[in-house]
């Protein structure tokens, strides 16, 4: 019998063995993708391995501490502590890391204490020259000798090592492993057969109550498996503990092992249903499909050009874009909910993730037109924390409400998918939903609703606070019109322009106010204040924030005098200096070009407010310009926080030569294209095409443009008109055409009606 099982290994190890091909397989749009763009300077990016809006993110981790090194990974590192299988794309706070698991060549004694990871002896070193970065696929041979290789499906990350003939393989599970945003507060582990073990991490951190139930299969049955909690030994099977180890080890001869690691947010059964997404051991198939799901997935946008970092740097910006959310019910379709039970998704698939102050304005308008089947989900994902929480989520993270950065953003993603015809879910309750949002008393929305703004001395970051609320009570307004709520429509027409309240003509700021209606002094437009109980704005300073009325941009204008004095405002923003005043000025305030910081989001339809007032040839040079300083295809080619997809959603749809400016509106404002030609399959068999003639590094400004073959004599398109397949024409010159779409009813729309006074 021993002989069988032996012979049987071997063969199941040949089998492994054979399949395995040096060469990453050729797929198309996905061939351009490099994960490690942007895993430099503040990018805090992870270059591992996951599939559209997967549940594992299996990803290398360095173990250091530091803001940069949000996503466990920074590209200045050459340590490697592990691979862990969560991790968070682009933001600015860390969290997650979960189930650290890293193969080691030597016998360890995991007993002595070690107060720095990075000095484990499961710790090594790696070059990037021996590293390798591709969509559903990741390499790195360490310094040790080891290959790692990586792959996953939705909800399993799946390991291949690769051990020097002369190693005594091993591979270490960390459940304890942390860095200072996450602390595991219970572990357990179970040995369920000779190859298969089972188990959870519950921690806290960013997420205060997260948790995460495994299941881990090796191809080969260790010869030996030592338990830990923290230094202790522990014998037996099973183990319970708050920082529990397991080390895995195999005879001298073994050069390869596999590992497959199913993962759940409810339960360990839910972890094992994972399992089947990987019925065998055939590394190269889930290989070859998980780039093929990227192929699939990125294919969707073709874009023309003869310059490979513009692909390069193009088509990993449109996968960052499908990072997150992610999905978060389990294969039995549970989930740990926000009011910490478990429930179930019965009927759609149960996303998180939502890091809405950053994605609301790019990433979900982009997605309806990219992934419209997954509309529906997002929306009743945001209603299921809702029914769970008791409002919708600001930011939501794994069950858990962060309530992290400004604004009640959900509204305009839910906004945004009903005015574009997305209705497969309870509009009264998204309604009801909305409101509740709207009229809570937390994050000062009590005394915004008392005063018509936040006054400064009663809640922090009271600027941008009245800005965003402002614009989210439109959102809901336009929901209200629809479901023919008249009274609600007015009474959220009304606080939608609250921020006129804010706006000081003698300074041409939005500033703040005390309760008495004074303005708060001194006042300085560049001081940017991080302690956000006494900042008057996010991560940002009044040039930054002054413009955020997304939705009423022409009173913004009259506000400024009319045209001219806007015009010229919007000039001084780029031209004058980049000096940031302050004593704790925010990190997330980069990418600057005078005072405008594209390295964070409240900047990011600046640029196209040229257009509301006349002079689409300056939007033109600006997004251009942006385009081409702040981006590039290098570990260094992000300016600041990728923040869930935002920051690469702005250069996916800014460099086809659109953008939402209103993201709740369904209108896309024009730029500059980037590319000759992109042709955007929008479902039904259709397609929309953007065709740039002429274009040349010099020729950014369009002349003229046509619609379907018409004359477009407006510098827009309605998302509608995307949807429908047909192509826009654009041609380009050296020299702006300061007569094109400069007429009133060429401008972009703005709901007011209202007269300034």
């Amino acid at each position: 019998m021993d002989l069988i099982k032996c012979a049987l290994i071997v063969l199941l190890l040949a089998q492994c063995t054979s399949s395995k091909q040096p060469e990453y397989p050729s797929f198309g749009a996905a061939d351009w993708v490099d994960p490690l763009i942007g895993t430099a300077d503040h990018g805090h990016v992870y270059p591992g391995v996951t599939v559209p809006f997967g549940s594992v993110q299996l990803s290398p981790d360095n173990g250091t501490q530091g803001w940069d090194w949000c996503s466990g990974y920074h590209y200045s590192d050459s340590t490697l502590v592990g691979f862990s299988h969560t991790h968070l794309s682009g933001t600015g706070i860390g969290d997650l890391y979960d189930l650290l698991m890293m193969p080691v060549r030597d016998d360890l004694d995991l007993s002595a204490p070690v107060q720095d990871i990075r000095k484990e002896g499961y710790a090594t070193t790696f070059s990037h020259e021996d590293e390798e970065a591709k969509a559903g696929y990741y390499r790195v041979k360490m310094k040790n000798g080891i290959s790692a290789e990586m792959t996953a499906t939705t909800r399993v990350g799946f390991h291949y090592y690769t051990f020097p003939q002369n190693a005594h393989p091993g591979v270490v599970l960390d459940l304890g492993y942390h860095i200072n945003w996450d602390q595991p507060l219970e572990t357990q582990i179970t040995q369920k057969s000779e190859t298969l073990f089972t188990g959870y991490r519950f921690s806290t951190g960013w997420a205060k109550n997260q948790r995460i139930y495994f299941a881990i299969e090796f191809s080969q049955a260790p010869a030996s498996t030592i338990l830990y909690d923290s230094t202790s030994r522990i014998d037996g099977t099973e183990a319970n503990g708050v920082k529990l180890r397991a080390y895995f080890k195999w005879p001298a001869n073994q050069t390869q092992i596999l590992v497959k690691v199913g993962i759940s947010s409810a339960s360990v059964e839910g972890a094992l249903l994972a399992m089947h997404e990987i019925p065998d051991w055939d590394f190269e198939r889930v290989r070859f499909e998980a780039g093929t799901q990227w192929n699939n997935t990125l294919s969707k946008i073709e874009v023309t050009t003869e310059d490979d970092a513009l692909l390069r740097t193009f088509y990993t910006a449109l996968y960052r874009t499908h990072l997150a959310p992610v999905i978060y019910s389990d294969a039995k379709g549970q989930y740990w909910a926000a009011d910490s039970s478990i429930a179930s998704a019965d009927d759609f698939t149960r996303f998180d993730i939502f890091s809405l102050w950053d994605t609301f304005r790019g990433e979900h308008p982009l997605l309806t037109i990219v992934q419209p089947d997954r509309v529906h989900d997002f929306v009743r994902s945001l209603l299921a924390h809702y029914e769970e929480y008791g409002l919708l989520p600001v930011w939501s993270l794994l069950g858990n409400e962060t309530n992290t950065m400004t604004g009640y953003h959900a509204a305009p993603v839910i906004t945004d998918a009903i005015l574009k015809g997305y209705r497969d879910f309870d509009l009264e309750k998204a309604f009801k939903a909305l409101e509740t949002s709207a009229m809570q008393d937390i994050r000062g929305t009590d005394v915004y609703r008392r005063y018509g703004f936040i006054p400064y001395e009663l809640a922090g970051q009271s600027v941008t606070r009245t800005l965003e609320y402002a614009y989210d009570d439109w959102c809901i307004a336009q929901v209200a019109l629809i479901l023919g709520k008249k009274d609600k429509y007015d009474y959220y027409m009304k606080r939608s322009r609250n921020y006129r309240n804010l706006f000081d003509p003698g300074t041409g700021f939005m500033r703040a106010k005390m309760s008495d209606g004074s303005w708060k002094t001194p006042f300085d437009p560049l001081v940017s204040e991080h302690n956000f109980d006494i900042a008057e704005y996010t991560e940002g300073n009044a040039w930054q924030h002054s413009w955020f009325v997304p939705h009423d941009i022409r009173s913004l204008i009259k506000l400024h005098g009319g045209d001219e004095p806007f015009v010229q405002r919007l000039d001084s923003m780029f031209l004058m200096n980049s000096q940031i005043h302050g004593t704790n000025v925010s990190a997330d305030i980069s990418g600057l070009i005078g005072q405008y910081a594209h390295g964070n989001e409240p900047s990011h339809h600046i640029p196209y407010l040229y257009n509301y007032a006349g002079a689409p040839w300056k939007t033109q040079e600006r997004v251009r310009q942006i385009l081409t300083t702040q981006y590039n295809d290098t570990p260094k080619g992000l300016c600041g926080n990728e923040d869930c997809g935002q920051m690469s959603a702005w250069y996916v749809v800014s460099a086809m030569g659109l953008y939402p400016v209103n993201p709740a509106e369904g209108v896309y404002v024009i730029g500059t294209p980037l590319f000759n030609r992109v042709v955007i399959d929008v479902g039904n068999g259709n397609t929309f095409t953007i065709r740039a003639r002429f274009l040349t590094p010099e020729n950014i400004y369009i002349q003229a443009a046509t619609l379907q073959g018409q004359p477009l004599t407006r510098s827009y398109v309605r998302h509608f008109e995307i949807m429908e397949g047909g192509e826009l024409i654009l041609e380009m010159g050296p020299q702006p055409n300061y007569l094109h779409w400069t007429d009133p009813e060429a401008r972009p729309p703005s709901d007011s009606d209202l007269d300034i006074q």
